[in-house]
């Protein structure tokens, strides 16, 4: 059955209002948005949790539960009211019509269905297909999300799947009755930054093959770019700014959407000379949002008696054809000024050596047969050979892929695990083979960690300042409890935390507070290494950019070692000093930040570097996309590790890459890089992000 062609605007919504009912109140959480998307358009929709974003998707397919009501405006699918739609005709549209992408695979997936049959269920229900051709379809989609070998994927059940292909077949599973309309809810927020390039280029490629037009919400402002022709930035449940992408990103004229890109570090930010800058102040609860504009109280434009007073409409922007701001004063406001620096922060300088690790491996024995633990036993190789050194004040981050071994090392340092063989010197002290339950408390304290998400580290049933004392006690600082919580009062004020919240129960606090009680423990027993695991991934960009600005402030006070783990690069490029990337268990390239963001590069890096989103029309990125999965570390291939899914391996002659591990080799003083390909080869090799000049 042919969709008839539609030439009008795909999705209308017009100054649409949702709110959420409780016991006790209204709680409104979109108020009069409105936003359209043509045939053939992305639209981006961006801002911080809780603005909105996912509840006009879910408005959208008419999904908002029991407690959630449409109270006004209007939404139009193909010129159809959806809002006053019968339950019939809703359900027919609902997944042929409009298909919804959730950011969580495995939410979308029947555990117990084979891909084949989820997939074929499709057309089979909506389009009285039969299941011969209804396979036919699955298997032309499932080569169509690029996923190797379909026939055998068609077989498998989800958890035999990798959590990037799971999500492809969610997206194919949208795509089998070929939709006017896709919503895209952060679809790549569990991914790797490797395959979120993949999935991204995906998506792109498979709109303009359907003509699908696509709604994407996400609060990473880069991918935006990547993806879409418009974009809407959302702030407390309405939208402040939308237009084309080079409106917005090149002429932006809301206070919001500046302190948004204020926040995310950019190609050119550097941590010292201009760090970051964080908004101020909280996101307002729903039923405690301010009178007038509701960015209002964290604006730097503020005027009282203007900005607080009744409705702030949108308004078009002087010569924008649909480029809108909700900002009274927007044609006051220079918004070319450069950025009020705050003070220029000097960097302690590096001393040294704190840690050094000297050829570090840890294996570990599985049963080949996990479920009934017989047959043979096979080895995860998690980390190879790992040698570095880090010095005090110094940050040297880990980067690499989920698998690539990051994590592992990290307990073996913290002893939460032993090593296998080789060691880790403390200030020159072995403790690689001590488990934690055997070091000093001294060595305990001197290692802490911060955990990439804040709400799985903090006891619910505890006080903020009681835990913060526990961990006090556990180091034995103090003599008593009042010497210990004046200690905990400081660390508040380190942490820029109100002394208030000493009070405090874990959930009355917001992710970005937690985070910063996380720091606040690690950092209780003046420790002299901190492994930060990911510790902003889990925030949102405005936060990331106050917590990581605390994390520098504290090194500097305290000369911290900072070990930094993330698939962050452009954070990584903000923050660090040194950086290693690991893939399958090797370090592949370590050196100074510029060493490594600069060619020549491991290949993998410069597959790693050219994934990254960023949220700058001026840079112009070289496009690598890696084919595959990483393997798996229980069966990793022979030679090189990268060779399965290297797009240099042409270069080298004889077949070296299959038959050995590459030495690891200098560049230059500090770089190394453990590769086959020659120095010519090498020298060959271009930037992978350049800014176009003003």
């Amino acid at each position: 059955m042919e969709k008839q062609k539609y030439d009008g605007p795909i999705l209308e919504i017009d100054k649409l209002s949702i709110s959420f009912f409780t016991r006790l109140r209204e709680i409104p959480a979109v108020m009069d948005f409105s936003a359209s998307i043509m045939p053939g358009e992305a639209l981006g929709i961006v801002g911080e949790s809780g603005c909105g974003k996912s509840t006009v998707a879910l408005g959208v397919m008419q999904d908002l539960g029991v407690n959630g009501r449409i109270v006004g405006g209007s939404i139009k699918f193909k010129g159809e009211e959806l809002n006053t739609m019968s339950p019939e005709r809703l359900r027919d549209i609902r997944g042929s019509e409009i298909a919804m992408i959730y950011q969580e695979p495995m939410a979308s997936l029947n555990p117990a269905m084979k891909i084949g049959e989820q997939l074929m269920e499709v057309p089979m229900i909506h389009e009285n297909c039969s299941r011969e051709e209804a396979y036919t379809r699955a298997l032309e989609v499932v080569t169509d999300v690029k996923l190797p070998d379909p026939a055998r994927i068609l077989k498998s059940y989800p958890h035999q799947l990798s959590g990037g292909q799971q999500q492809r077949i969610v997206i194919a599973m949208a795509l089998m009755s070929k939709p006017s309309l896709l919503i895209l809810d952060e679809p790549t927020t569990a991914l790797d930054v490797t395959v979120e390039a993949a999935v991204v280029e995906l998506v792109k490629d498979l709109g303009k093959k359907y003509g699908t037009s696509m709604l994407f919400i996400s609060h990473n402002l880069g991918l935006v770019l990547e993806t879409c022709d418009r974009i809407c930035v959302m702030y407390s449940g309405e939208a402040v700014e939308r237009g084309s992408i080079e409106d917005v990103f090149d002429d932006m004229q809301h206070p919001y959407t500046q302190a948004l890109f204020r926040s995310i570090p950019l190609p050119g930010a550097d941590k010292n000379a201009r760090p970051l800058v964080a908004i101020p102040g909280n996101f307002p609860l729903p039923h405690e949002r301010p009178e007038g504009c509701n960015f209002g109280p964290r604006c730097d434009y503020f005027q009282a008696g203007r900005c607080d007073q009744g409705y702030i409409p949108m308004e078009i922007v002087k010569g924008g054809e649909r480029h809108q701001t909700r900002c009274l004063r927007n044609t006051e406001i220079d918004w070319n000024a450069p950025i009020t620096l705050g003070a220029q922060k000097e960097k302690a300088p590096i001393g040294e050596v704190v840690l050094k690790i000297d050829n570090l491996k840890k294996y570990y024995e599985v049963a080949a047969n996990a479920l009934f633990g017989g047959g043979d036993k096979k080895v995860v190789k998690a980390n190879e050979t790992l040698s570095f050194e880090a010095r005090e004040s110094e940050t040297l981050a880990i980067v690499g892929e989920s698998g690539c071994g990051k994590s592992t090392f990290a307990k073996v340092l913290m002893g939460l695990e032993t090593a296998t063989s080789g060691d880790i010197f403390l200030d020159g002290k072995s403790i690689g083979s001590t488990a934690i339950e055997a070091r000093d408390t001294k060595t305990v304290a001197d290692i802490q960690m911060v955990f990439q998400n804040p709400f799985d580290t903090l006891n619910p049933s505890m006080t903020v300042g009681r835990q913060i004392m526990r961990a006090l006690e556990i180091f034995k600082v103090g003599n008593n409890d009042a010497e210990r919580r004046e200690r905990m009062l400081k660390l508040l004020d380190l942490v820029k935390l109100p002394r208030a919240f000493a009070d405090r129960m874990p959930r009355q606090l917001s992710g970005g507070q937690k985070q910063r009680v996380g720091i606040a423990r690690a950092f209780a027993g003046d420790a002299r290494i901190v492994v930060a695991d990911e510790p902003v991934s889990a925030l949102d960009v405005s936060v990331q950019a106050a917590v990581t600005d605390l994390l520098m402030e504290i090194q500097r006070e305290h000369k911290t070692t900072l070990l930094f783990i993330s698939h962050d690069l452009s954070i990584v490029r903000y923050l660090s000093d040194r950086v290693m990337v690991m893939y399958l268990g090797h370090v592949v390239e370590i050196g100074s930040t510029d060493q490594v963001f600069s060619p020549p590069y491991h290949p993998y890096t410069e597959a790693l570097l050219s994934a990254v989103p960023i949220a700058d029309t001026k840079v112009k990125k070289k496009h690598v996309v890696l084919e595959g999965d990483i393997p798996s570390a229980m069966n990793p291939p022979p030679g090189c590790p990268f060779q399965t899914r290297c797009n240099w391996k042409s270069k080298v002659a004889g077949g070296l890459c299959d038959k050995e591990v590459p030495p690891m080799r200098s560049l230059v003083t500090g770089h190394q890089v453990k590769c086959h390909l020659s120095d010519a080869e090498l020298a060959t090799m271009e930037p992978v992000i350049q800014i176009a000049a003003e």
